[in-house]
Protein backbone atom coordinates (compact mmCIF):
# COMPACT_ATOMS: atom_id res chain seq x y z
CA UNK A 1 0.00 0.00 0.00
CA UNK A 2 1.79 3.24 -0.79
CA UNK A 3 1.77 6.35 1.42
CA UNK A 4 -1.38 8.01 -0.25
CA UNK A 5 -3.63 5.60 1.15
CA UNK A 6 -4.50 4.07 4.26
CA UNK A 7 -7.21 1.36 5.82
CA UNK A 8 -10.24 1.93 7.80
CA UNK A 9 -11.88 -0.83 9.36
CA UNK A 10 -14.85 -1.61 11.70
CA UNK A 11 -18.36 -0.83 11.23
CA UNK A 12 -18.91 2.51 12.68
CA UNK A 13 -15.51 4.10 11.18
CA UNK A 14 -16.45 2.83 7.79
CA UNK A 15 -19.93 4.12 8.46
CA UNK A 16 -18.27 7.54 9.67
CA UNK A 17 -15.68 7.85 6.92
CA UNK A 18 -18.36 6.63 3.94
CA UNK A 19 -19.99 10.04 4.89
CA UNK A 20 -17.03 12.45 5.47
CA UNK A 21 -15.20 14.40 3.18
CA UNK A 22 -12.05 11.99 3.02
CA UNK A 23 -11.71 10.34 -0.90
CA UNK A 24 -12.63 6.60 -0.78
CA UNK A 25 -10.78 4.21 -3.44
CA UNK A 26 -12.77 0.94 -2.19
CA UNK A 27 -14.91 -0.95 0.58
CA UNK A 28 -14.19 -4.73 1.11
CA UNK A 29 -16.27 -6.70 2.61
CA UNK A 30 -16.09 -10.42 4.13
CA UNK A 31 -18.95 -12.74 3.40
CA UNK A 32 -22.29 -12.28 3.01
CA UNK A 33 -24.12 -10.90 6.34
CA UNK A 34 -28.16 -10.11 7.01
CA UNK A 35 -27.04 -7.34 9.61
CA UNK A 36 -28.81 -4.15 9.42
CA UNK A 37 -25.78 -2.12 9.75
CA UNK A 38 -23.80 -3.84 6.90
CA UNK A 39 -26.95 -2.96 4.58
CA UNK A 40 -27.13 0.04 5.66
CA UNK A 41 -23.12 0.88 4.50
CA UNK A 42 -23.80 -0.87 1.05
CA UNK A 43 -26.81 1.70 0.64
CA UNK A 44 -23.66 4.38 1.40
CA UNK A 45 -21.03 2.71 -0.64
CA UNK A 46 -23.66 2.67 -3.33
CA UNK A 47 -24.55 6.49 -3.47
CA UNK A 48 -20.73 7.50 -2.77
CA UNK A 49 -20.05 5.01 -6.09
CA UNK A 50 -17.53 3.63 -4.03
CA UNK A 51 -16.28 -0.09 -5.50
CA UNK A 52 -17.14 -2.82 -3.34
CA UNK A 53 -15.03 -6.21 -3.40
CA UNK A 54 -15.83 -9.15 -1.76
CA UNK A 55 -13.02 -10.61 0.36
CA UNK A 56 -12.45 -13.55 2.64
CA UNK A 57 -11.50 -13.05 6.42
CA UNK A 58 -8.44 -14.08 6.35
CA UNK A 59 -7.86 -11.45 3.78
CA UNK A 60 -9.25 -8.71 5.65
CA UNK A 61 -7.22 -9.58 8.50
CA UNK A 62 -4.14 -9.95 6.31
CA UNK A 63 -5.33 -6.31 5.05
CA UNK A 64 -5.80 -4.34 8.48
CA UNK A 65 -3.02 -6.17 10.77
CA UNK A 66 -6.01 -7.14 12.99
CA UNK A 67 -9.29 -9.35 13.09
CA UNK A 68 -10.91 -6.83 14.58
CA UNK A 69 -12.54 -5.48 11.61
CA UNK A 70 -16.04 -6.98 12.02
CA UNK A 71 -15.92 -7.90 8.23
CA UNK A 72 -15.09 -4.43 6.60
CA UNK A 73 -12.32 -2.13 5.13
CA UNK A 74 -12.38 0.40 3.22
CA UNK A 75 -9.61 1.79 1.26
CA UNK A 76 -9.10 6.09 1.93
CA UNK A 77 -6.69 8.50 1.28
CA UNK A 78 -4.72 9.62 4.08
CA UNK A 79 -5.38 10.78 7.59
CA UNK A 80 -6.21 15.03 6.73
CA UNK A 81 -4.95 16.50 9.62
CA UNK A 82 -6.57 20.44 10.32
CA UNK A 83 -4.65 23.46 10.55
CA UNK A 84 -4.83 25.15 13.82
CA UNK A 85 -4.81 28.88 12.26
CA UNK A 86 -7.90 27.73 10.47
CA UNK A 87 -9.68 26.14 13.84
CA UNK A 88 -8.99 29.85 15.29
CA UNK A 89 -10.31 31.58 12.34
CA UNK A 90 -13.81 29.63 12.37
CA UNK A 91 -13.77 30.05 15.99
CA UNK A 92 -14.03 34.15 15.41
CA UNK A 93 -16.55 36.35 17.27
CA UNK A 94 -17.20 32.58 19.53
CA UNK A 95 -16.55 33.77 23.28
CA UNK A 96 -16.39 30.34 24.06
CA UNK A 97 -13.88 27.75 22.48
CA UNK A 98 -13.15 23.81 23.81
CA UNK A 99 -9.81 22.83 22.79
CA UNK A 100 -7.99 19.63 23.98
CA UNK A 101 -4.53 19.48 23.81
CA UNK A 102 -2.40 15.89 23.88
CA UNK A 103 1.29 15.97 25.04
CA UNK A 104 2.56 12.76 23.76
CA UNK A 105 -0.45 10.28 24.30
CA UNK A 106 1.39 6.91 22.97
CA UNK A 107 -1.12 4.36 22.98
CA UNK A 108 -3.70 4.54 19.91
CA UNK A 109 -7.22 3.59 21.90
CA UNK A 110 -6.24 6.31 24.45
CA UNK A 111 -5.96 8.89 21.35
CA UNK A 112 -9.04 7.55 20.29
CA UNK A 113 -11.32 7.44 23.08
CA UNK A 114 -9.61 10.72 24.08
CA UNK A 115 -10.77 12.03 20.66
CA UNK A 116 -14.30 10.36 21.28
CA UNK A 117 -14.80 12.37 24.22
CA UNK A 118 -13.41 15.65 23.19
CA UNK A 119 -16.09 15.32 20.15
CA UNK A 120 -18.93 14.41 22.79
CA UNK A 121 -17.96 17.29 25.02
CA UNK A 122 -18.61 19.65 21.68
CA UNK A 123 -14.42 20.76 21.62
CA UNK A 124 -13.50 22.77 18.39
CA UNK A 125 -10.15 20.50 18.02
CA UNK A 126 -7.83 17.98 19.01
CA UNK A 127 -4.14 19.25 19.23
CA UNK A 128 -1.71 16.39 19.23
CA UNK A 129 2.45 16.51 18.29
CA UNK A 130 3.86 14.65 15.53
CA UNK A 131 6.94 13.09 17.63
CA UNK A 132 7.20 10.86 20.00
CA UNK A 133 3.28 10.55 20.07
CA UNK A 134 0.58 8.48 18.36
CA UNK A 135 -0.73 9.83 15.08
CA UNK A 136 -4.32 9.06 13.46
CA UNK A 137 -3.78 5.29 12.28
CA UNK A 138 -6.78 2.74 11.69
CA UNK A 139 -6.61 1.72 15.25
CA UNK A 140 -7.13 5.24 16.82
CA UNK A 141 -9.97 5.42 14.48
CA UNK A 142 -11.62 2.45 15.46
CA UNK A 143 -11.35 3.56 18.76
CA UNK A 144 -12.76 6.66 18.27
CA UNK A 145 -15.95 5.18 16.81
CA UNK A 146 -16.06 7.54 13.96
CA UNK A 147 -15.13 10.67 15.74
CA UNK A 148 -12.45 11.58 13.65
CA UNK A 149 -14.68 12.28 11.05
CA UNK A 150 -16.57 14.89 13.54
CA UNK A 151 -13.80 16.54 15.72
CA UNK A 152 -10.78 18.26 13.76
CA UNK A 153 -7.13 16.87 14.53
CA UNK A 154 -4.28 18.94 14.10
CA UNK A 155 -1.03 17.39 13.94
CA UNK A 156 1.94 20.20 15.39
CA UNK A 157 5.69 20.01 15.21
CA UNK A 158 5.81 21.79 18.53
CA UNK A 159 3.16 21.84 21.59
CA UNK A 160 4.63 24.84 23.17
CA UNK A 161 3.89 26.88 20.25
CA UNK A 162 0.67 25.42 19.44
CA UNK A 163 0.06 27.13 23.66
CA UNK A 164 1.73 30.06 22.25
CA UNK A 165 -0.79 30.21 19.47
CA UNK A 166 -3.74 29.54 21.38
CA UNK A 167 -2.77 32.35 24.51
CA UNK A 168 -2.86 34.70 21.40
CA UNK A 169 -6.77 34.00 20.24
CA UNK A 170 -7.48 34.45 23.80
CA UNK A 171 -7.40 30.94 25.27
CA UNK A 172 -6.62 30.32 29.27
CA UNK A 173 -4.08 26.87 29.27
CA UNK A 174 -5.19 24.56 31.78
CA UNK A 175 -2.75 21.13 32.33
CA UNK A 176 -3.87 18.45 34.05
CA UNK A 177 -1.45 17.74 36.89
CA UNK A 178 -1.89 15.14 39.73
CA UNK A 179 0.53 16.71 41.99
CA UNK A 180 -1.28 20.16 41.28
CA UNK A 181 -2.82 22.11 44.99
CA UNK A 182 -5.75 23.41 43.28
CA UNK A 183 -8.57 20.94 41.72
CA UNK A 184 -10.56 21.26 38.79
CA UNK A 185 -13.50 21.78 40.46
CA UNK A 186 -12.01 25.26 41.57
CA UNK A 187 -11.65 26.72 38.19
CA UNK A 188 -14.11 29.02 36.49
CA UNK A 189 -14.06 27.38 32.81
CA UNK A 190 -16.25 29.52 30.94
CA UNK A 191 -14.57 31.64 27.88
CA UNK A 192 -11.87 29.79 25.99
CA UNK A 193 -10.05 27.03 27.52
CA UNK A 194 -7.46 24.42 26.06
CA UNK A 195 -7.07 21.63 28.48
CA UNK A 196 -3.90 20.03 28.29
CA UNK A 197 -3.73 16.38 29.24
CA UNK A 198 0.09 14.59 29.27
CA UNK A 199 0.93 11.16 27.84
CA UNK A 200 0.73 7.71 29.92
CA UNK A 201 3.01 7.09 32.72
CA UNK A 202 5.19 10.52 32.55
CA UNK A 203 2.25 13.29 32.40
CA UNK A 204 2.87 17.00 30.83
CA UNK A 205 6.48 17.03 29.71
CA UNK A 206 8.06 20.30 31.86
CA UNK A 207 8.08 22.90 28.66
CA UNK A 208 4.53 22.54 28.39
CA UNK A 209 3.96 22.86 31.72
CA UNK A 210 5.92 25.93 31.52
CA UNK A 211 3.22 27.18 29.18
CA UNK A 212 0.19 26.31 30.80
CA UNK A 213 -1.45 29.37 33.01
CA UNK A 214 -2.74 27.15 35.55
CA UNK A 215 -2.11 23.62 36.44
CA UNK A 216 -5.31 21.35 38.45
CA UNK A 217 -5.75 17.90 39.71
CA UNK A 218 -8.54 15.53 39.89
CA UNK A 219 -8.88 14.94 43.45
CA UNK A 220 -8.63 11.17 43.30
CA UNK A 221 -10.26 9.53 46.61
CA UNK A 222 -8.11 6.77 47.37
CA UNK A 223 -6.92 3.85 44.80
CA UNK A 224 -3.95 4.03 42.57
CA UNK A 225 -2.35 7.00 42.29
CA UNK A 226 -3.23 8.16 38.72
CA UNK A 227 -6.01 8.19 36.36
CA UNK A 228 -5.17 6.78 32.48
CA UNK A 229 -4.56 9.78 30.52
CA UNK A 230 -8.41 9.09 28.74
CA UNK A 231 -10.78 8.75 31.66
CA UNK A 232 -8.67 12.12 33.38
CA UNK A 233 -9.34 13.73 29.55
CA UNK A 234 -13.18 12.87 29.73
CA UNK A 235 -13.51 14.05 33.61
CA UNK A 236 -11.57 17.51 32.43
CA UNK A 237 -13.86 17.88 29.08
CA UNK A 238 -17.34 16.94 30.81
CA UNK A 239 -16.34 19.69 34.15
CA UNK A 240 -16.02 22.29 31.15
CA UNK A 241 -19.85 21.03 29.92
CA UNK A 242 -21.23 21.25 32.87
CA UNK A 243 -20.07 24.45 34.30
CA UNK A 244 -21.36 25.59 30.61
CA UNK A 245 -24.72 24.52 31.27
CA UNK A 246 -24.96 25.30 34.46
CA UNK A 247 -23.72 28.95 33.98
CA UNK A 248 -21.23 28.74 37.10
CA UNK A 249 -18.57 26.99 38.95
Amino acid sequence: MSAKEEIIYGLNPVIEALRGSRRIFELFVAGTSSDKRLEKLLKLAAEKKVPVRQREKGDLSRLCGTEHHQGVALKVEPFPYADLDDVLEGLEGNQNGLILVLDSVQDPHNLGALIRSAACAGAHAVVIPKDRAAGVTAVVEKSSAGATETVPVVQVTNISQALETLKKGGFWIYGADGSAKSTLYQQDFTGRVALVIGGEGEGIRPLVRKGCDEVVSIPLQGGVNSLNASVAGGIFLFEVVRQRLTGKK
